[in-house]
């Protein structure tokens, strides 16, 4: 590893100063860092962004390309949840991530998954008990818990995830938490588990209430969720209890950009750059003790040069001393990947996907733009020969959910706001089961969508008539082994054929991945049926 001088205004966010100086770097480290009071320098430097919570398999990369296309835009780092991976593979598909992670500089901190399955009111392809929490804690590396989804359980005091709280803070690692909507005395309740983080906070008060009761808010801006303008106030009020985070970023918004746009867009909007960059790229090694240097003499080279603190250009990008990025291109070499899969369904015939009718009422799933939750709505079934059918109209479609794991029927129910007006689109990447879900026009073409991705053993794809184009992801059918910025393209040509279908969705294949959330309120579809996620029970589809 070569040493190294680097020259530019030197951001020192512990301390909240900058000055000009030159930072040496030997052997991956900050050796010294000397200042040059006098000197002028038109660059700065500053400790790289992180991620602080990010499900890197909802990129569709596997992590070493995750880093490629990430460190482009300053990201040096990532608190990440394998659950999506765990729920298809358990304990082997923590480990493949870990293992790919592993040959890269770029930092991933893996969670030990708390919730897999999410739920028991849906299919997965595995389950991690208590004790592969534990061998993940002692024999992995892994130093944290990740998302505590199972918040009725923690209410009231479930044994097994309990178990799992309890073997954390033994080990003193922290516990984060995924709690959406919930407030007051519940949310007291919760924290007291010593949960102490939570990104799925969609409101000012929800935050209010949560940072009261001393969790930690992540201020999350995804391909989906997206609550940063809901969120940003607490950059001033609270710059000490909060971080950054995308959630689940698909491949070709992360070519446009990660943390940095909310850096930039945060110091645009009139916040102070410090605060915004303590939040940004100190308050994750903090909080979760990273191995992530913070630009100081004996940390690691961990750091950015950027142009300006207004803009952001990110002009070199250095991990572990490193350097993994230049001008806005990704430097990292691509790691050689073997799949890993769980698969075993068989392809489905167009009637598996008819709704006969049994009433006059239906319930129907409510999708949101940039939204996680869903809204409920009960409104007349449109029916054709006994069938209910979607209604383009009044922009009523058909989802289903196929059990990937066994080969049995598909769910069926109604859902609305997509805006299909011809086609359909599914996709295995289906939190947090990872069955198939599709939403379409027709149920010869949802069929279609379905079984190209059966076909591909996982992927996401459009049907349009007789016209088929897939995505494949042979990674435990959610992530591709193929060159980043490729898959990226690939994923936007798809993105745009479902809006050229008629979607006004910002990100159509983002929002149906979030269909079968059952951890998500209001009403959501898993493979067993409608079911209500405020009451945490299944509901029958027609409304008596």
């Amino acid at each position: 590893m070569n040493n190294l001088i680097i020259y530019g205004n030197i951001v020192d966010i512990l301390h909240k100063t900058i000055f000009p100086g030159k930072v040496f770097i030997e052997k991956g480290r900050i050796q010294s860092i000397e200042r040059q009071d006098g000197q002028h320098y038109e660059q700065y430097i500053l400790p790289g962004f992180i991620d602080a919570h990010v499900h890197i398999e909802s990129s569709m990369l596997v992590p070493s390309e995750f880093a490629r296309l990430a460190t482009v835009h300053g990201t040096v780092a990532t608190v990440s949840d394998p659950h999506e991976i765990a729920n298809v593979l358990g304990i082997a598909g923590v480990r493949f991530m870990l293992a790919n992670a592993a040959q890269t500089p770029f930092t991933v901190a893996f969670g030990a998954p708390a919730c897999v399955p999410a739920t028991q009111f849906e299919t997965a392809g595995a389950a991690l008990t208590p004790e592969d929490i534990h061998q993940l804690f002692q024999e992995d590396g892994i130093s944290y818990l990740s998302e505590v989804m199972n918040v009725p359980g923690v209410l009231a005091s479930d044994p097994e995830i309990m178990a799992k709280i309890g073997m954390a803070l033994e080990l003193e690692h922290p516990v984060d938490g995924h709690a959406p909507g919930l407030c007051g005395e519940a949310v007291q309740r919760y924290a007291s588990a010593k949960i102490s983080t939570d990104h799925e906070c969609y409101t000012i008060e929800e935050a209010q209430d949560k940072l009261a009761v001393g969790m930690k808010i992540l201020i999350r801006e995804g391909s989906a969720a997206k609550n940063y303008a809901a969120l940003h106030s607490l950059i001033d009020s609270h710059p000490e209890q909060c971080m950054f985070c995308s959630d689940d970023k698909h491949p070709d918004d992360l070519v446009k950009g990660h943390i940095n746009e909310l850096v930039r867009r945060s110091v645009a909007l009139g916040h102070e750059v410090m605060k915004v960059l303590q939040i940004a790229c100190v308050n994750p090694v903090l909080h979760y003790n990273l191995n992530v240097g913070l630009l100081q003499v004996g940390d690691r080279a961990d750091l950015i040069v950027v142009n300006n603190l207004q803009e952001f250009q990110v002009l070199s990008t250095y991990c572990n001393g490193v350097l993994v990025a230049k001008s806005g291109k990704a430097l990292l070499a691509s790691v050689p990947v073997t799949p890993i899969n769980n698969f075993a369904t068989e392809p489905k015939q167009i009637a598996d996907f008819c709704l006969p009718v049994q009433g006059s009422t239906v319930r129907v799933i409510e999708a949101r733009d940039g939204q996680l939750i869903t809204g409920e709505q009960h409104l007349p079934a449109h029916i054709h020969q006994g069938e209910v059918i979607a209604n383009l109209e009044y922009d009523i479609l058909k989802i289903a959910v196929v059990n990937r794991y066994q080969n049995l029927p598909p769910a069926i129910a109604l859902i609305k706001n997509f805006g299909l007006k011809r086609g359909a689109i599914a996709s295995s990447v289906a939190h947090d089961s990872h069955n198939i879900v599709a939403v379409g026009t027709t149920d010869t073409e949802i069929c279609t969508a379905v079984n190209a991705v059966i076909n591909t053993q996982g992927g996401i794809a459009v049907a349009d008539g007789d016209t088929i184009q897939v995505l494949s992801l042979p990674v435990a059918g959610l992530m591709s082994i193929a060159d980043g910025y490729t898959v990226a393209q690939s994923y936007a040509n798809l993105d745009t054929w479902a809006k050229c279908l008629g979607s006004k969705l910002s990100a159509p294949f983002m929002t149906l991945s979030f269909m079968a959330l059952l951890v998500i309120p209001d009403l959501k579809l898993s493979d067993q049926g409608l079911f209500n996620s405020k009451n945490f029970q299944f509901v029958p589809i027609w409304v008596s």
